[in-house]
C-alpha cells in the first residue's frame, strides 16, 4: 500500500533551495531534505556516502554558496542536485541515497510503501 506524507507547500520550495525535514512528524531531527532543481523536486536521505555524517551544518543549509551542489559541511564534497552524483571530494563517484517525494496540487509528498 502507498502511503503519502504533508512535507510542504511547493511554494516553500523555490527554484534553487533546500529544505530539511523530521523522519517522523513531531521528530528533532533532519533525517532527509529536498531540492528544487530546474523545476523539480529531488529528495536525498541526509548522509554523506563517504563517512554517514549529516550533510548540513545547520538549518536547510544544504546546498553550496552558488545555490547549485549540494554540499557536505563536513568535507566539502559536491554531489549533482538532479541525481545525488558526487562529483567532487573524498567520494567521487559515489552517490546520497534518494527519498520518493512527489509534487501535486501545489504541495510537496513524501511517498513510501508499507506492507498490508
Amino acid at each position: 500500500m502507498t502511503v503519502k506524507r504533508f512535507l510542504c507547500h511547493a511554494d516553500d520550495l523555490p527554484e534553487g533551495s533546500a529544505k530539511g525535514f523530521a523522519s517522523r512528524p513531531g521528530a528533532d531531527d533532519e533525517a532527509f531534505f529536498a531540492l528544487r532543481h530546474r523545476g523539480r523536486i529531488h529528495a536525498y536521505l541526509n548522509r554523506c556516502p563517504h563517512t554517514g555524517v549529516t550533510l548540513n551544518w545547520m538549518p536547510d543549509a544544504f546546498l553550496d554558496m552558488d545555490g547549485y551542489f549540494v554540499i557536505c559541511s563536513t568535507h566539502g564534497a559536491l554531489f549533482q542536485p538532479h541525481d545525488g552524483l558526487c562529483v567532487r571530494g573524498p567520494c567521487v563517484g559515489a552517490s546520497l541515497a534518494t527519498v520518493s517525494v512527489i509534487e501535486t496540487d501545489s504541495r510537496i509528498w513524501l511517498v513510501g510503501e508499507m506492507d498490508g
